[in-house]
This record gives structure tokens, C-alpha cells and sequence, in this order.
């Protein structure tokens, strides 16, 4: 698959909605305490470890994650998304890339954030995503996905009045399961919950917790 198939009309349509994305999303925790929870206990995992938050978007999760004391980078597709959040989240490192290729040594990461990011992956790509996650993880190594959940993608159109368009792919959370045990990743828990049509959600949520086989991650070692 080319850079035209997916990855550039993906910059294309984050380039273009950035601002009012980043205005929309904001404090997008809030309201959402089950989250929260997840995030900090997915930041008591990994530990004084290296993390990266993968498609980061304008970088309000990475930021929260930062808070909470943990070493965190944010990589995103779109360069308006990097510089949005190098804007609003001073003191955290931000830069551009992809989900297939982060520019890091092997097994140098305590974790890896992919929060609503696979959904932007056609299904024949999302298997090279997640061998990035297990290469980039060292032993020990923590992995935490958030997307919504179904069988068919949702189509995006004019979002914010914008002439863009996007298909966002949902999956159900077996289907997600089982693509990452198959990167050789174990999965240790998988939460779900309805939507919440109050947040304007259209789609149940899912998320899922897995952990690269090994002792513990950097400079975070744990019994097996």
C-alpha cells in the first residue's frame, strides 16, 4: 500500500481540521473518569520507562500522561497536530511519524499509547503497526489501545465544515485481541463500555491493556 492510499489523504484531512479538532477535543478527560483511570494505571505500569503516545493528535492525553510524572513523546501523522502540541504542551517532546515506523531502538520503550490512532489503519496495515508496537517495547513492555468498537467503518465527511473526508475503521475488541496476541504481545485485560451520547459518542468504546512477554521494562524490572 502506497503513501497515497491511506497515509496522505489521513495528514491531509488531520492537517486540515487541526484547529478546530484541538478546540473540540479539548479537556476531553473531563468528562470521562473511567479513562482517567485507565490512563493512570497504565502510567503506575510503566514505571519511570520511556513512553510513546502514537498519533497523538494535538497532544491532550500525552500531556495528561506527562502530569502524571510520566516520560512521555507524542508522534503524529500531521505536522499542524505536532504543532499544536508543542504549543500547548510545553516541556513535552512532540514530532512527526508514523505508526509503522517511530524512530526509536529496539526495545527502548517501558510503553506504548496508541489511543484512538489504529482506527485510521486499513486492516491489511494494522499487523505492521503492531509489530512496531512489540519492537519498539522492550521485555516487559506495556501496551494500551483505546478505539471505538464495531464491524463497519464510519465515514467522516465535512467535519467541522471542512471539505475533507475519512473512513474510520471500528473493530470489535476480539478482532483487536487477536491481532495483537498474533504480534506476539500478551493480552492482559480488556475493558468496554457503551456510549455516551452526552460526549456526542456514536460507537461503544473499548480498551485494551497488553504487555510484551519478558521480566519488566526499562528501568522498571517487576517479577514475572
Amino acid at each position: 500500500m502506497t503513501d497515497a492510499d491511506f497515509l496522505g489523504p489521513t495528514r491531509e484531512f488531520y492537517d486540515t481540521v487541526a484547529e478546530d479538532y484541538a478546540e473540540h477535543f479539548r479537556d476531553v478527560l473531563a468528562a470521562r473518569p473511567l479513562e482517567r483511570a485507565l490512563l493512570a494505571s497504565f502510567a503506575e505500569q510503566v514505571g519511570a520507562g520511556a513512553v510513546a503516545d502514537l498519533g497523538c493528535g494535538p497532544g491532550e492525553v500525552t500531556g495528561y500522561l506527562a502530569r502524571l510524572g510520566v516520560d512521555v513523546f507524542g508522534v503524529d501523522l500531521s505536522a499542524r497536530m505536532v504543532a499544536l502540541a508543542r504549543r500547548t504542551q510545553p516541556g513535552v517532546r512532540f514530532e512527526q511519524g508514523t505508526l509503522t515506523e517511530v524512530g526509536r531502538p529496539d526495545g527502548s520503550l517501558a510503553g506504548v499509547l496508541a489511543w484512538y490512532s489504529l482506527i485510521h489503519l486499513p486492516d491489511e496495515q494494522l499487523p505492521f503497526a503492531l509489530a512496531e508496537f512489540h519492537r519498539l517495547l522492550a521485555p516487559g513492555g506495556w501496551l494500551l489501545i483505546g478505539f471505538q468498537t464495531g464491524d463497519r467503518p464510519l465515514r467522516v465527511a465535512e467535519p467541522f465544515g471542512h471539505p475533507v473526508a475519512l473512513d474510520f475503521r471500528r473493530r470489535t475488541p476480539e478482532r483487536v485481541a487477536e491481532a495483537v496476541t498474533a504480534a506476539g504481545l500478551t493480552v492482559r485485560a480488556t475493558v468496554r463500555r457503551a456510549r455516551d451520547e452526552t460526549l456526542g459518542e456514536t460507537a461503544p468504546q473499548a480498551f485494551l491493556l497488553a504487555r510484551r512477554p519478558g521480566p519488566g521494562g526499562p528501568e522498571n524490572p517487576s517479577p514475572a
